[in-house]
């Protein structure tokens, strides 16, 4: 693969606006997802992103074909970024783009004091263990068992220390769960460390 570079979002390229909203459409179809189906969509959604509570990253090869897109917003006062979307290019899946951009986001959002990163992975199309069923009466007990069937997002994150944190029954329609996820990026004050610590505990003793 040829070097890769991650770099804003461009408010004034409206070439890489579309070539990013056709990465957003490629990368969608075929996941069950009802959004971004056309251009105009997705271009919507691409020129949000450049709102003042947005990151917006774009991934390049060399030659500035986009790979790739991330996006997330502010929430919980800053304390908290919400990753949408996260896409690469189809014919760029597997190379290790993904997980880039996400690495590349959370130093984004460490710079700017932010503690937190979260997201939500709909499972629309039955491929986890919780697609296709009834999570009530206990949808964190359903969270546990948790399973990919081989190709559904929350195994990514998971790999790069994402927790799921919960799950929303039937966000998408019966037996269409959206699954929640988080990770910790900030640092933790020295002090909040010392009294969450058993050790630091018996040493304020």
């Amino acid at each position: 693969m040829s070097s890769l570079r991650i770099v804003d979002l461009s408010p004034d390229d409206p070439a890489q606006h579309i070539a990013v909203a056709d990465v957003l459409v490629s990368g969608f179809s075929g996941t069950g997802a009802e959004v971004w189906q056309t251009r105009e969509d997705a271009l919507e959604t691409v020129e949000e992103s450049l709102e003042d509570d947005k990151i917006s990253r774009v991934a390049m090869d060399d030659t500035g074909r986009v790979l790739g897109w991330i996006s997330a917003v502010s929430t919980y006062d800053g304390w908290v970024w919400e990753i949408h979307p996260l896409v690469v290019h189809r014919d760029c899946q597997g190379r290790g783009i993904g997980r880039a951009l996400v690495l590349d986001l959370e130093v984004q959002v460490r710079e700017r004091g932010g503690m937190t990163v979260c997201l939500g992975t709909d499972d629309e199309n039955g491929r986890t263990s919780i697609g296709g069923t009834d999570l009530y009466p206990d949808p964190l007990a359903a969270a546990t068992t948790l399973r990919s069937h081989g190709s559904h997002p929350f195994e990514f994150y998971r790999k790069l220390g994402y927790a799921v944190v919960g799950v929303l029954p039937d966000a998408n329609g019966y037996g269409k769960p959206d699954i929640f996820m988080a990770k910790r990026v900030g640092v933790v004050p020295a002090a909040d460390a010392a009294e969450d610590s058993p050790v630091g505990a018996l040493t304020a003793e």
